[in-house]
């Protein structure tokens, strides 16, 4: 597995669930199910794309902030 958290447990985990969706993703589009593989990998892989953004957060305030956003989309 790639280093993208460096022992950042949320990293890490948000990045292995884009890595799983992706995978989803490709399976249901092999099943001839593309609008709705479309729709899994845009919203399954937003919440690691958020978490990735908030590692270079500007301040404590924007990472929390960033991180919230991150929490929302993965519900």
């Amino acid at each position: 597995m790639r280093e993208l958290g460096k022992g950042n447990v949320i990293a890490d985990k948000s990045f292995e669930l884009a890595l799983g969706i992706v995978d989803f993703s490709e399976l249901r589009v092999n099943n001839r199910k593309s609008a709705i593989a479309n729709q899994i990998l845009r919203s399954g892989t937003a919440p690691g794309a958020l978490v990735a953004e908030s590692q270079n957060a500007e301040s404590r305030a924007d990472f929390i902030h960033k991180m919230k956003i991150a929490l929302k989309r993965s519900k």
